[in-house]
């Protein structure tokens, strides 16, 4: 497995967690194309925010090893991503559409 690889796997764990907990969750869900959006920048912020803690794609390929409990926590952390960020943008969302009391 190379680093592109990796990273791309662990996007699609957070597209598909984000459009599986929005499919279970209907408070959440703003559809198939906004659970993908949500799901690719909310895993990416969060890997991108601790991957330096040593799970990031090329840590996980270090040196041509292959450290396979790097890939289950980068994979949590991608699927996490996913989940938080479709509830943040949910937040978000009501957070801006409500309707201010006279």
């Amino acid at each position: 497995m190379t680093g592109t690889l990796i990273s791309l796997i662990s996007i699609l764990v957070g597209i598909i967690a984000a459009n599986l907990f929005g499919y279970f969750n209907k408070k959440y869900t703003f559809g198939f194309k906004g659970n993908t959006l949500i799901g690719v920048f909310g895993s990416v912020l969060l890997i991108k925010s601790f991957g330096r803690l040593g799970f990031d794609p090329w840590s996980i390929m270090n040196n041509g090893d292959f450290d396979g409990l790097r890939l289950l926590i980068n994979i949590v952390v991608s699927a996490l991503g996913g989940l938080l960020g479709l509830v943040f943008a949910k937040w978000i969302y009501l957070k801006m559409n409500k309707k201010p009391e006279n």
